[in-house]
């Protein structure tokens, strides 16, 4: 770990999630999310929490209009500097930025003579006077200003003398922060770390930031890149969002700064804690599967499926793990497939709470049996709950709840009594449950659907709890597309209950039947943990 002067080492977190987030693709925020999402920034400690952009659009008038109470962030409105031919007390966008109710604008300008000339269609020197100018006229009505230098790396290529001076132009009219921007995405780390360099020879790096966009998959490198070059504000977005290909991921980027890196900034070891609860609240709120395989937060993470890989483990995490999963709120996890050894099995077993000897002699049935169902289309990479019940019913450990004695499921595609196309489904499931046969029939959207409420029917007058399960998320894959319709299919199922998640699988030929499966094993999982009495 680098160690640095105290003075050195703190280093102020800018999160743009509600606005640069907010041009992603299919990501759109009501204002709701907003609120709830700057609360999270602020309780994990970032330093700055851009809310949007006041004047552009309704959601953004409504949230400033109504803005968070912040106890730690900065709550921040960002806007552009005055436009050619316009003084600074006769700009709709300049006032509408003024006027938005916070203490904190981030306003965006032109560094690139390229931009100056053809975009805004204007000299160099009115660009120069439009930053002076706009800052200025913040800085005697707002507690702090900062200066977004758009598109400056493409512009110091072209011309650094100009993208220097349009810097020092911000600085000089009173910018708390002057951040250096890679709007195109292009600029690779060694290029960010000389040019950074550079500017701290203009503006104290005290004063710069850096805002890095990921089109050559380097803006968490670059971002790092401008650290190490002396910027100490760094601008990001949770998960990544952002316009083309994304920002600056603060996620991968925070426990970087810190673990790795030896910085302060506004989050304690607490606060670094949630940041993996952070990330899926993101994606909880955009109805986004989490990325499995995102850096420090993602559910492979800190995932070990070699069986050289997890004996290894089990006498020291560090030889394959980079650091404490703990840290940044994430955990081990040992995954289950045909390439398992003895060690990941016991080592899963332990996490579960069974405490099995390696020389135990169901241990070997247990291994064999997990290969041989993943060689029939079964995956336990995902599916913990399945595995459990599978080792359970191994050692003999598992109630039987209730028994299926038949089920028919029909599906009929008719015109209504409207002259509407409906195609409904229906379920007749047969199951004994408390010592007694039980017959339900209950429809659902389709025949799945249908096939869960019959059997919930059956089993909730005995079994009460399992009212509480949702079913999240429903996926079916074709193992072998060769075969067509009649191919093996894998159906996984993601049920929640009260906070809890768990996931399960089932396989067959015939959809419905797989379905089944692993329908049966959720509910039988959510019973046993509940310690459910047959």
């Amino acid at each position: 770990m680098i160690r640095r002067k105290k003075d050195e080492k703190r280093v102020y977190l800018y999160d743009s999630t509600l606005r640069d987030g907010q041009q992603t693709l299919d990501v759109d925020f009501n204002v709701s999310d907003k609120e709830a999402i700057a609360c999270e920034l602020d309780r994990l400690g970032i330093d700055y929490v851009e809310g949007g952009w006041p004047g552009a659009n309704p959601t953004d008038d409504a949230f400033f209009a109504a803005a968070p109470k912040l106890r730690h962030a900065r709550f921040t409105a960002f806007g552009m500097t005055r436009r050619p031919g316009r003084s600074v007390e006769n700009d709709p966008g300049l006032a509408a930025l003024l006027s938005s109710g916070v203490k904190t604008v981030c306003m965006v300008g032109k560094t690139w003579d390229f931009h100056v000339k053809v975009a805004l269609e204007t000299t160099l020197e009115e660009n120069l006077q439009m930053i002076r100018e706009s800052v200025a006229h913040a800085k005697g009505r707002i507690e702090e200003v900062l200066f977004d230098a758009e598109h400056f790396f493409d512009g110091y290529k072209a011309n650094p003398d100009f993208a220097l001076t349009c810097l020092c132009a911000a600085h000089e009219a009173g910018a708390r922060w002057v951040v250096l921007c890679d709007t195109n995405g292009g600029t690779l780390p060694d290029e960010v770390e000389a040019i950074v360099a550079k500017a701290t020879e203009i503006v104290p790096g005290s004063h710069l930031g850096i805002h890095c966009h990921n089109d050559t998959e380097n803006a968490v490198a670059n971002s790092l890149a401008a650290v190490r070059a002396g910027a100490r504000q760094v601008q990001g977005t949770m998960n990544g969002l952002g316009e083309r290909c994304g920002n600056a991921n603060l996620v991968s980027l925070l426990p970087s700064l810190m673990v790795k890196m030896g910085y302060e900034t506004g989050v304690s070891d607490k606060g670094l804690k949630r940041l993996t609860q952070l990330s899926h609240l993101i994606d909880d709120r955009l109805n986004r599967i989490p990325n499995r395989h995102a850096a420090y937060v993602g559910e492979s993470a800190f995932a070990h499926k070699g069986g050289l890989h997890v004996s290894a483990v089990a006498k020291d995490p560090k030889s394959y793990e980079h650091m404490d999963p703990e840290r940044v709120g994430n955990h081990r996890h040992v995954v289950i497939s045909d390439q398992a050894g003895k060690a990941n099995i016991l080592t899963r077993l332990e996490e579960i709470g069974i405490k099995l000897k390696a020389d135990d002699p169901r241990l070997p049935q247990l291994v064999d049996s997990i290969k041989a169902r993943e060689f029939e289309g079964y995956s336990y990479d995902s599916a913990g709950a399945s595995f459990e019940l599978l080792a359970r019913r191994v050692l003999d450990t598992v109630p039987e709840y209730f028994k299926l004695n038949n089920f028919r499921v029909i599906d009929e595609r008719r015109w209504n009594a409207r002259g509407e196309l409906v195609t409904l489904s229906e379920a007749k499931i047969n199951v004994n449950v408390g010592g007694k046969n039980v017959l339900t029939v209950a429809e659902g959207n389709g025949p799945v659907n249908a096939l869960d409420n019959a059997l919930r029917e059956a089993l909730t007058p005995v079994y009460r709890k399992l009212q509480d399960i949702q079913l999240v998320d429903y996926k079916v894959r074709i193992l072998d597309s060769s075969f067509g319709t009649e191919a093996q299919t894998r159906v996984m199922i993601e049920s929640a209950a009260k906070g809890t998640h768990w996931t399960t699988v089932g396989v067959s030929t015939n959809v419905i039947d797989a379905s089944y499966n692993a329908l049966r094993d959720s509910l039988t999982y959510k019973l046993f943990r509940d310690g459910a009495k047959v």
